[in-house]
């Protein structure tokens, strides 16, 4: 099935940069995948809505992990679209709770004080996720020929998305802001390395960051 891809670049708060949304089309409709952080809640659904995506088409949000950059909007989308939210179980406290550390090391005290106020999710952007999503769970029962791969390293619930063109929705396990590479906050670096090695033994022909351009797989071997 012929699947176009979108590319949705949101900032971040604080200029601290942006983060990548992907909107997916194929027969059955649009797929979301992540959703950026409220701060950009505007710009991205002008994009969902220039794509030509109504609330009708919208079929499914999927989420790489639990960071609010990458979930900050999905409580909003199912409001307004009616989309099913889908996320890995071991990140869903992240969406429940708001904390990102929830599943993650604690950093020291001030940083634990200061990440909610930056980084974390207000009341109204907390949310349970409709389905859970684990390794090897296919996606075509919702219309998108992918399946998931279970990636911990950046969070203990990160994944990727996997389509049968070969094209991996990594979420932050890599970034490709300065060129390919594994992300530069990982939670688990035994957890990363075991999850880069499952990857090369996969077909995978590009690679969709969650921060960065697209680059092919072949550059990081």
């Amino acid at each position: 099935m012929t699947q176009d891809i979108r590319i949705i670049t949101l900032p971040l708060p604080l200029r601290l940069g942006r983060v990548n949304s992907y909107l997916l089309q194929n027969s059955a409709g649009y797929f979301l995948i992540d959703t950026g952080g409220s701060n950009a809640r505007r710009e991205l659904l002008r994009e969902i809505e220039s794509a030509g995506c109504t609330p009708d088409c919208l079929k499914f949000i999927i989420l790489t992990h639990g960071d609010f950059d990458h979930i900050g909007n999905a409580a909003c989308l199912r409001s307004a679209f009616g989309a099913k939210i889908a996320l890995h179980p071991d990140d869903s406290g992240m969406a429940e709770r708001g904390d990102m550390f929830v599943n993650r090391k604690k950093p020291n005290i001030l940083i634990r004080s200061l990440i909610p106020i930056f980084m974390g999710l207000g009341t109204s952007e907390r949310f349970t996720p409709d389905v859970l999503l684990t390794d090897g769970y296919d996606l075509s029962q919702h219309g998108l020929e992918a399946k998931v791969i279970s990636l911990p390293g950046h969070s203990r619930g990160s994944i990727g998305i996997l389509t049968t063109n070969g094209d991996l929705f990594c979420g932050d396990l890599f970034e490709n802001t300065k060129g390919p590479a594994l992300n530069s906050l990982i939670d688990d670096s035994a957890a990363a390395n075991a999850s880069v090695a499952v990857l090369k033994g996969l077909n995978i022909e590009a690679v969709y960051p969650g921060h960065g351009q697209p680059f092919a797989m072949n550059l990081l071997q």
